[in-house]
């Protein structure tokens, strides 16, 4: 038994790890507009298309000692230590939830399936808007996608009472996005603000209001000693404009993945 669930844990680690692959290349080409399934991957140094040899997770980069293969053109570290990090949460939301692969009922199977896609996206919108300070709209509609067959899954098999909860999130994020739209149209830009908004929406449609409330004051706490430390780095003292300069995504996602991890292992002991 234990060995088995070993085999599985092992083998949800090599998935993540690949997640996180696809994670650096989809946060470099989606702000881009450039094809994340059918493009091969290519050095961006040397634009040398890439082997599947160049692009095992984890292995590549220890046996090529961190340099592209052709050029020797270093690899950037956060490649590595994202592909680990995502092996890692998806282990540790597996453990969470106590998959079993012998015994875990349909629910709770597909609760994990869906959860890593749930992961899956807040991964990429959180290092695009790190790097963009931008929620990427297709990414997030996808997740919208996601949560909405899991609704459906919840509603025809195993009818779940409280599912009227949903139509109110609906309702809540199509105003969001008329509003969006407006301005969009208005100014020829995106509003920031509302598509934080759109990102707690997301988040409060698949974990629930307990979970998206603590979410919230974890990404208050991180963002204030973000400030604290770039103040104490910064020479000039410069003042941070919140929505401007600060990736509030980037900091919603990371808190709620960790707050979810904590919330699953009590929920589910």
């Amino acid at each position: 038994m234990a060995a088995i669930e070993l085999i599985v844990y092992i083998a949800i680690f090599c998935i993540g790890t690949l997640f996180g692959s696809f994670f650096t290349l989809a946060v470099y080409r989606i702000p881009l507009k450039r094809d994340i399934t059918h493009e091969r991957s290519f050095c961006p140094n040397c634009n040398h298309k890439l082997t599947f040899l160049d692009l095992i997770p984890i292995f590549s980069y220890i046996c090529l000692g961190g340099k592209c293969r052709y050029c020797k053109q270093k690899i950037r570290p956060r490649y590595l230590l994202l592909e680990i990090l995502s092996g890692v949460v998806f282990v540790l939301f597996a453990i969470s939830i106590k998959l079993n692969v012998l015994d875990s009922s349909l629910s709770t199977i597909v609760y994990f399936v869906f959860g890593l896609l749930y992961l899956a996206t807040l991964f990429i919108i959180a290092g695009i808007d790190k790097e963009k300070i931008k929620v990427e709209k297709s990414v997030l509609l996808f997740g919208y996608i996601v949560e909405a067959l899991y609704i459906v899954y919840l509603y025809i098999v195993e009818k779940d009472p409280n599912i009227y909860r949903y139509v109110i999130y609906l309702a809540i994020i199509g105003i969001l996005v008329v509003l969006d739209t407006m301005i969009l149209r208005r100014k020829a830009k995106n509003s920031y603000p509302i598509d934080i908004a759109l990102l707690c929406m997301f988040i409060l449609t698949f974990t629930y209001s307990g979970v998206s409330i603590l979410t919230i004051l974890m990404t208050l706490l991180m963002i204030a000693f973000y400030i604290i430390i770039q103040k104490m780095n910064s020479k000039k003292n410069r003042t941070v404009k919140i929505g401007e300069k600060l990736p509030i995504g980037f900091f919603l996602c990371i808190s709620n993945i960790i707050i979810l991890l904590i919330s699953n292992f009590y929920i589910f002991r």
